[in-house]
């Protein structure tokens, strides 16, 4: 499924009621199967745009679309949010069984597709467990699954990854990785790090500091799939220098206010 986010703008009212414009004028387009980062600074609606593409929000102006083929009762979209957004009364199996059942897809269906995702995400042998078991690695784990298990054409990412430790966030973007090249969806990931979006993505969308526009689109020519070797390559590196060169006065920018 391809998305196209055409010369979108978002404007909110803020406590005073006055206007603050969170997006301005964007335009992005992500392809069928490739994996989009959206990075910019605090407060650069990076949220603000994943939330419009997954319909939550309107746009003020501009509009976003989808192109291709949609199969019957399969969403077009299922977000994984930076909490983990576990209901804590039920299990791993149930939790990924949630959105089947909003559905409507039979007990043992879903229940065969549940168990399917579960293994997809490492967690066979857990299905009885509930989220306080868990770690926060597998929590998000479990996030995860429940996205897919509906089998949505895009799936959308707001920083599923910060809330984890330095090492589990590496390991669970690996996790995330060899899901995503054995399913090749198309995925739209936000996130404000730059080492991650250059590690993940096929191409980074660069976010001007608010209103939120699009600074540039850099393209990612690491081969798949990655490794963490790939850190040192000097495709990686110039990467990261030239979005942190990009994005390092607007972050300056957006701290002063």
């Amino acid at each position: 499924m391809r998305v196209v986010v055409d010369n979108v703008s978002k404007t909110y009212p803020d406590r005073r009621g006055a206007s603050v414009t969170a997006l301005n004028g964007v335009s992005v387009v992500a392809e069928s199967e490739e994996f989009v980062a959206l990075l910019g600074p605090s407060g650069c609606g990076k949220s603000t745009l994943l939330n419009l593409v997954a319909g939550l929000v309107m746009p003020t102006e501009g509009r976003v679309y989808f192109e291709g083929r949609r199969a019957p009762g399969r969403p077009i979209t299922a977000m994984v949010f930076q909490e983990f957004a576990l209901f804590p009364w039920r299990t791993v199996q149930g939790n990924v069984e949630f959105g089947l059942e909003e559905t409507g897809v039979g007990p043992a269906a879903r229940a065969g597709r549940a168990r399917e995702l579960v293994a997809l995400a490492g967690l066979g042998g857990f299905e009885t467990k509930y989220p306080h078991q868990l770690s926060g690695g597998m929590r998000q784990r479990v996030g995860i699954a429940r996205a897919l298990a509906v089998d949505p054409a895009v799936l959308l990412m707001d920083e599923p990854f910060s809330a984890l430790d330095a090492q589990t966030r590496q390991l669970m973007q690996d996790e995330l990785l060899g899901i995503w090249e054995r399913g090749r969806k198309t995925i739209l990931y936000v996130t404000h790090n730059i080492a991650e979006a250059v590690y993940m993505a096929d191409r980074v969308i660069v976010l001007s500091r608010r209103p939120g526009r699009v600074l540039a689109e850099v393209p990612i020519a690491l081969g798949r799939p990655r490794t963490a070797q790939m850190a040192g390559d000097a495709i990686f590196l110039e990467a990261a220098d030239r979005i942190w060169a990009l994005i390092r006065d607007q972050a300056r920018e957006a701290l002063r206010g």
